[in-house]
């Protein structure tokens, strides 16, 4: 029996859904524990790309049975827009996709009031991608939300119509105003939430149980990343779900002995979407061509990234409120061409130098410290062997496991799944 957990380290966006697809040939269950469709995971394999957003990302492997868990919360429109998408591959659905009861589900109203919210901070606006997740994590946690186990109940219309008038009275405080057509967000709500009922919906604890008895290796995915966990990110600039590894076992009812290993992913560089501090962001040509030649869009938003040089004090930070215990890095191939690449090892702050993640990275007067080391010139994109990398690509990567006392297992040099190269 295995339980491994495959999490992201930075702020998210770090190549999780391609881990996840490369490693779902070694599990039976690959089951999602947090979030929402405000996490886009991308997919690439001959010649396809694919963007999930709720639906775990062993979808396309033919013998693996995937969870979304109680952790998540679930919006239906979008969920059977990923349905309708992947119609064309032939995926028998009612055998390879498990829904759980209790996982929330975000209302029509749940998105005006994350849009009203957000359009009410103005210039503090936290960057929410604004589908609806923030209030449906708040109506969990304020004990007033609706499971998907609950469409199948006598009382759901009233338990439906109770929630939504609660959140249109919610709306008349919010200074501002947003546009919308609630009677249409309705008539595809309900639409949707008939096609959800086909799905198999099951006490998802309960088979994951059952699957663990019975010897079944399983792969928890996580989604966004540790440095926007809700108690552990760049608070409040995170998202509304805990991220980190204890997220698992909430977010699936797994207990914590039961977790062997887990796998912790990283850019070669750091990047971020959406407002919020971020100590190495760069403003220069080095910043705008990692955009590009990352092609650094966010999977979900469509909003463009932040990029900046590779930050160890946080990183060292996720690795260490994750267990980690081992690392695969992605995008190597966007630095190939930097004459040097810097790396952020300790914080300059009005106290003196920090080599640890300060309560807030807000404050004006945090500087990173970097140390430089020499860029490659090679592309990485067509190799297929550790030995083939050029020696300063292995240096970087030396320097890098060495810092954070942790091996990098898996080098990624592509969006591709056969881009994945084992050391």
């Amino acid at each position: 029996m295995t339980v491994d957990l495959l999490l992201g380290l930075q702020w998210g966006d770090e190549g999780k859904g391609k881990i996840v697809d490369v490693l779902t040939s070694s599990y039976d269950i690959i089951a999602r524990f947090q979030g929402g469709p405000n996490a886009g995971h991308t997919l690439e394999f001959e010649g396809n790309k694919h963007v999930l957003h709720t639906i775990p990302s062993g979808i396309f492997h033919p013998k693996a049975v995937n969870i979304i868990g109680n952790g998540v919360v679930i919006d239906p429109v979008i969920f059977i827009q990923e349905i309708e998408n992947l119609a064309p591959y032939g995926i028998n659905f009612n055998e390879k996709l498990l829904i759980s009861k209790k996982a929330h589900l975000i209302l029509p109203t749940h998105r005006l009031l994350d849009a009203a919210s957000e359009a009410s901070k103005g210039k503090a606006k936290i960057g929410s991608t604004l589908k609806g997740i923030g209030p449906t994590y708040m109506d969990k946690t304020g004990r007033n939300g609706i499971r998907v186990g609950d469409i199948f109940s006598p009382d759901w219309d009233e338990k439906y119509q109770k929630l939504t008038q609660k959140h249109m009275d919610m709306l008349k405080g919010f200074e501002g105003s947003i546009e919308y057509d609630f009677e249409e967000m309705e008539t595809v709500f309900l639409k949707n939430i008939k096609a959800l009922k086909k799905f198999k919906i099951v006490d998802s604890e309960h088979y994951l149980h059952e699957a663990q008895k019975a010897g079944k290796k399983i792969l928890a995915e996580g989604a966004q990343g540790s440095l926007l966990d809700v108690d552990f990110g760049t608070y409040p600039f995170v998202t509304s779900s805990t991220t980190t590894a204890a997220g698992a076992c909430t977010g699936l009812g797994i207990a914590p002995n039961k977790i062997k290993d887990v796998f912790g992913i990283f850019k070669a560089y750091t990047t971020r979407v959406g407002s919020g501090p971020f100590p190495t962001e760069l403003f220069d040509e080095d910043g705008e061509t990692m955009g590009r030649v990352g092609n650094e869009f966010g999977a979900t938003t469509g909003r463009s990234r932040r990029c900046g040089w590779l930050d160890l004090v946080a990183l060292k930070y996720s690795i260490k409120i994750n267990g980690v215990t081992q690392l695969m890095m992605m995008k190597g191939d966007v630095l190939s061409g930097f004459s040097r690449i810097k790396v952020c090892t300790a914080y300059k702050t009005a106290t003196g130098v920090q080599e640890y993640l300060p309560y807030d990275i807000s404050d004006q007067d945090i500087h990173p410290i970097y140390e430089e080391l020499p860029g490659w010139k090679e592309d990485l994109t067509q190799m297929t062997d550790v030995n083939e990398f050029p020696k300063t690509f292995l240096d970087y990567i030396d320097y890098i496991e060495k810092a954070l006392e942790t091996p990098i297992k898996i080098v990624s040099v592509g969006p591709d799944r056969a881009q994945t190269i084992y050391r």
